[in-house]
């Protein structure tokens, strides 16, 4: 779990100096980063979206996936639990909800997070998520600078999701197959495309109620692709 630990605590540091920034950042600037931050996203998400060989897993995996999560409104989960850590910690920041679940989509289905957590599950060198744990930093002192401290909440479910990749992959590290894998990241491409809308303010979309296309990938790729 090195690496995770690595992952966790540059998040953190990264929140930190980010929201001593914000602080004293004008708004003007603040928007600017806002909207680099935001192509940045939408770039990353295309590459890894358009690696994609199976386009129908990809299609069904999305419109399971979404209809599963309006149903189990992820969306309003996810927000009642960071508007419950805002109240906990007694922050005033406004902008504290958009921070938290920007921050943790973006940390949680790039390809790194997925690749990452498995190289280390797999007993090697947690490299990927050395590397990742770098790129995290820097990117968590642009985020808070424009959204304030929910940023580096962020750190808690990647802690978990990471942790669980890590672990799954540590007892079931045999049946691991990297066409599954890389339609994983593809579809976690798609949802980076979809919070990268979000943070240009182009739509509304609910990438979180989405997040359970991640399962169905999976779940496709086992039943109906040898």
């Amino acid at each position: 779990m090195f690496g995770n630990i690595v992952n966790i605590s540059a998040i953190i540091a990264g929140g930190v100096l980010g929201t001593l920034l914000n602080r004293s950042l004008p708004q003007r600037y603040q928007k600017i980063v806002f909207q680099g931050i935001g192509l940045f996203v939408v770039t990353l998400g295309v590459l890894m979206a358009i690696k994609t060989e199976e386009i129908i897993v990809c299609i069904f995996s999305l419109v399971a996936g979404g209809l599963l999560g309006e149903f189990l409104k992820l969306d309003k989960q996810m927000n009642r639990f960071s508007d419950w850590l805002k109240r906990r910690f007694r922050f005033r920041t406004k902008k504290f909800t958009e921070g938290f679940v920007s921050a943790t989509l973006l940390y949680c289905i790039g390809a790194m997070s997925i690749l990452g957590a498995i190289e280390e599950g797999m007993g090697n060198e947690p490299i990927i998520l050395l590397t990742k744990s770098v790129m995290d930093g820097f990117s968590s002192i642009a985020f808070a600078s424009a959204l304030g401290v929910g940023v580096m909440f962020s750190s808690i479910p990647v802690a978990i999701y990471q942790g669980t990749i890590t672990l799954v992959v540590f007892l079931f590290a045999d049946n691991i197959d990297i066409a599954i894998i890389n339609e994983l990241s593809a579809v976690g491409g798609i949802l980076l495309v979809g919070l990268g809308v979000n943070l240009l303010e182009i739509k509304n979309i609910k990438v979180v109620n989405l997040l359970p296309a991640l399962v169905f990938v999976v779940v496709l790729m086992l039943i109906f692709v040898p």
